[in-house]
């Protein structure tokens, strides 16, 4: 058989290459990054034998949400959800984040850090002290209580310099903890989940997102989010050049000078150590154009537990967290 293109069928081909340049030149950014993810969580699904995905309703987990069920509707998910729960979460957060697992319909798990500090595996120095650390004591705990080999969550590279060391597919050993300089080869998109018992990978589909990206597709998508994600009013302290808000949990010192601002979260965690910023974008599209112009990534504008060396990313995540 001869494998030569006859001449009657060179427009045809002509035509048909012309159509897939087109197509792929149609294609946004967005696209590409999306299909990545859904590659990357049909994997997972084919992989993986006990799965999770981390859901704690921010922004970057409602995103991974849409896209699992891009990758597996009109099917429930191949996973449960899971959500690490200090206690000293924002409330509007953990409303939403009930609410939107009951809209879809699919199993929320949620394991406290209270519950760890009751069993006696979790000890603060102070009642007030941030707990936002101590979630990786309770994730392990959740882990070897269900048998979780893949757990999938929505941390991205331009986040955090630590998190910008990790794989797609990162692999986490038997105590849960992280090597930087132990992880597997990705050439080619391949990726390797294979584990032996008690250990596990963390899977993170939009590692190759920012922050832009993100709100681009929370505007496309019209996706909802949590109501401090968008200016409000709301009293506040400056601290170390970063601003408090002022709660039950973080009341102002005597020296302290309280004010009422505009601001808006740009990520969102435990109380204790998740700061708002100035802002008076109260729509996605006023988001995404002060996004766009920031010069500071998000944790190094919001979250006061990374300003410490102690408290370090990549120490925390050698230990075990997110």
């Amino acid at each position: 058989m001869s494998l030569s293109v006859v001449e009657s069928d060179l427009p045809e081909v002509r035509t048909a290459a012309v159509s897939a340049a087109a197509s792929a030149e149609a294609r946004s950014h967005l696209d590409w990054l999306e299909s990545e993810a859904i590659h990357i969580l049909r994997e997972v699904a084919g992989e993986c034998a006990n799965p999770v995905l981390f859901f704690s309703g921010g922004k970057d987990s409602i995103v991974l949400l849409r896209l699992a069920e891009k990758a597996f509707r009109p099917a429930r998910f191949p996973f449960p959800l899971l959500h690490i729960d200090t206690g000293h979460n924002f409330a509007e957060v953990v409303e939403f984040r009930d609410a939107r697992a009951a809209e879809l319909g699919e199993r929320l798990l949620v394991r406290s850090v209270e519950d760890s500090m009751r069993r006696g595996t979790v000890r603060l120095r102070s009642p007030l002290e941030s707990r936002n650390a101590a979630q990786s004591v309770t994730l392990l705990e959740a882990v070897a209580e269900f048998g979780f080999d893949a757990c999938i969550g929505g941390a991205r590279r331009d986040e955090e310099k630590a998190r910008a060391k990790e794989r797609v597919f990162s692999f986490r050993d038997e105590f849960g903890q992280w090597d930087p300089k132990n992880q597997r080869p990705e050439l080619w998109s391949l990726y390797n989940a294979r584990v032996h018992r008690g250990e596990h990978v963390r899977v993170f589909p939009i590692s190759n997102w920012t922050e832009l990206d993100v709100w681009q597709y929370i505007a496309r998508e019209r996706l909802a989010v949590p109501s401090i994600y968008y200016a409000h009013a709301r009293q506040v302290v400056r601290r170390n050049g970063l601003l408090m808000p002022v709660t039950e949990l973080t009341p102002p010192a005597d020296d302290d000078v309280v004010e009422t601002l505009s601001v808006r979260f740009r990520t969102v965690g435990d109380v204790t150590c998740t700061s708002p910023v100035e802002s008076a974008a109260a729509t996605v599209a006023e988001i995404i154009e002060e996004t766009a112009q920031t010069t500071v990534t998000e944790r190094g504008a919001t979250r006061r537990d990374d300003q410490t060396s102690d408290a370090s990313m990549e120490r925390r995540k050698k230990e075990g967290y997110f």
